[in-house]
């Protein structure tokens, strides 16, 4: 206990934000009282730090190591500072979103590059993910930072690091920036900043001239010295993604949008207007930035209830399609109509989106088969893979997330279950929103020209490869023990049929499969059973690496041999699918 509160004031001491220390000392005074809640409190956030990988940092706001907060966002910053500098520094291009925090922790990384000897450039506002990830090749920076937590709740706020490749970090360059960051000492109190700085809501001071450091004994922070980009850079941005439409094309097609209180709707509405499509039907409610997400429970496209006022949008307005991004507007999302839902919609699943984007690649002539290369995560659909062959374009499997599939050679296209792609590698190595919601709109104006639509291809799709369905078993937990608990039961005791299918391989991929990197998963493939009209199946189960959820993503492909065989078809799968999820939670313990 003295011990615990000893490093507790240690920490008040030298955090630069008047917020999380008065949240720690009000934290510390309980404690010192005997308060039992004080204490666990303190111990949960002093048990360690926030762990930084290939995904930066990501966790709840807060006071302590084991927080995201300006204390931590200097310590990572300047272990990215060192790991740069050691080979030959550059420009550092640094993003930020709308959440609370994420302005601080910019001007904190702009601060503390600065005050490494380099040069660091923040963006002219909040702005999507792809757009930073965009800026650092086109400014040919050395590296590149984007303050955001995506999709996860409120509470939370992370820290994105890609290099100047463009792509996020993969390792050995991970544990290269985690030990920078280990080995810094003290961050030392408030550095004194430019003038007005922290009440300038719309970006950090443009001052080029000289900068004015901390003392040497501890990490040094300008209070100046780093550039704001203009709008010229979001100016080129637009211009590249605008481009992934053909130039003259059909363009008639309406749409509904949600940014879901992110900071899509500027961007992708400027896109929209670049690309000539006429103007998306904003979601008023969920229209403007907001930090807290307050129409939602978790601003996920994917989560249950977060597309309601989309919908209700849409039977007013009658579009076409419904789109919603993320608040980092990274991901894309994409509803039809169905007169058999409730709702009028229907959410398609990031499998259904990925092979509609890759057939309308192939089709319009996007891609050059002898060169390009399509590739998908292993926890996505193998339809891409289907799709690729039959085009004659490569295909490759990744490890789950862009970090991976954007570093694929000749990569022409890419995506992942989790509504995520990458359409426009050679402008954006990650995963683009806005790009993908040209991309559908596009395919969508095309299919209406001709009377079709998405859910139509969709169907053709599955006459010419069979139906491939897909779902996901997703278990939210409070106690990350669980998580490994129920990864353990399944090493110990791998199940040895699901849903009556005879599992005929187990593959632990912490021991590396099929040439991937060594990652914590578990692959299972099942059967053919062609008495119950299953030609295969396929399970992986893996934790998440953004939240604290165990993930297992189901596939079961169905041949079709007629259009009149898909409502049978699609009946089988959903039957398979729902034993089989059954059984694995049955399985884990979950």
């Amino acid at each position: 206990m003295t011990e615990l509160l000893s490093r507790v004031r240690a920490w008040i001491a030298e955090d630069p934000d008047p917020e999380t220390r008065e949240e720690l000392e009000a934290l510390l005074a309980a404690a010192e009282k005997g308060e039992r809640e004080a204490v666990a409190d303190l111990t949960d956030r002093f048990a360690g730090t926030l762990e930084f990988g290939t995904a930066g940092l990501r966790g709840e706001l807060g006071g302590g190591p084991r927080r995201m907060n300006r204390a931590v966002v200097v310590r990572a910053a300047a272990g990215l500072a060192g790991y740069l500098r050691a080979r030959g520094g550059g420009l550092v291009v640094i993003g930020y979103d709308a959440r609370h925090k994420s302005y601080e922790f910019a001007l904190d990384t702009a601060a503390v590059m600065v005050g490494a000897g380099l040069r660091a450039a923040v963006l002219p506002r909040a702005l999507p993910t792809p757009v930073l990830a965009y800026a650092i090749r086109h400014l040919g920076a050395a590296a590149g930072v984007m303050v955001t937590a995506s999709h996860n709740p409120p509470r939370d706020n992370g820290y994105k690091v890609y290099l100047g490749d463009g792509s996020q970090i993969v390792p050995p360059a991970d544990a290269e920036i985690a030990a920078e960051i280990a080995a810094v000492g003290p961050i030392g109190g408030t550095p004194e900043l430019a003038e007005g700085a922290a009440e300038e809501r719309g970006g950090p001071r443009n001052e080029r001239a000289g900068s004015r450091t901390q003392g040497s004994d501890v990490v040094p922070r300008a209070a100046e010295g780093w550039e704001v980009l203009g709008e010229d850079v979001v100016a080129a941005y637009l211009d590249r993604a605008a481009g992934v439409v053909a130039e003259g094309g059909v363009r008639e097609v309406n749409v509904v949008y949600t940014p879901l209180h992110g900071v899509g709707l500027e961007t992708l509405t400027a896109a929209f207007a670049r690309a000539g499509f006429p103007a998306p039907t904003p979601v008023v409610e969920q229209a403007e930035p907001h930090p807290d997400f307050p129409t939602v429970a978790f601003p996920n496209p994917e989560e249950p209830g977060a597309m309601d006022l989309a919908f209700k949008a849409a039977q007013a307005a009658h579009p076409d399609i419904v789109i919603a991004n993320d608040p980092d507007a990274d991901r894309c999302a994409v509803a039809v109509p169905d007169p058999a839902s409730a709702s009028g919609w229907r959410m398609l699943r990031g499998d259904e989106l990925g092979a509609l984007l890759a057939v309308h690649l192939v089709r319009t002539g996007a891609v050059a088969s002898d060169q390009d290369v399509f590739a998908a995560s292993i926890v996505s659909s193998s339809l891409l893979s289907k799709i690729a062959a039959g085009a004659g374009v490569g295909y490759e499997d990744t490890l789950t997330g862009f970090k991976w599939i954007g570093r694929v050679p000749g990569l022409r296209y890419g995506y992942e279950e989790a509504l995520g792609y990458c359409v426009d590698p050679a402008g954006v190595r990650d995963k683009d929103g806005i790009t993908a919601a040209l991309l559908v709109a596009e395919l969508a104006a095309l299919l209406k020209a001709e009377s079709r639509t998405l859910a139509g291809l969709l169907d053709e799709i599955a006459l010419t490869h069979g139906l491939h369905a897909t779902d996901q078993l997703s278990v939210r937990v409070a106690d990350l023990s669980l998580i490994g608990a129920a990864m353990a039961r399944l090493r110990e005791h791998p199940p040895v049929t699901l849903a009556g299918l005879t599992v005929t391989t187990a593959e632990d991929l912490g021991d590396g499969a099929a040439g991937l990197p060594p990652t914590d998963g578990l692959r299972y493939r099942l059967a053919a059973d062609p008495a119950r009209g299953v030609a295969s199946a396929r399970v992986v189960v893996r934790p998440s690496g953004t939240e604290p959820k165990l993930k297992c993503y189901l596939e079961v492909v169905v041949p079709v041999g007629a259009a009149s065989e898909l409502d049978g078809a699609r009946a089988t799968a959903a039957r398979v699918l729902a034993a089989v999820k059954s059984d694995l939670s049955a399985a884990a313990g979950i």
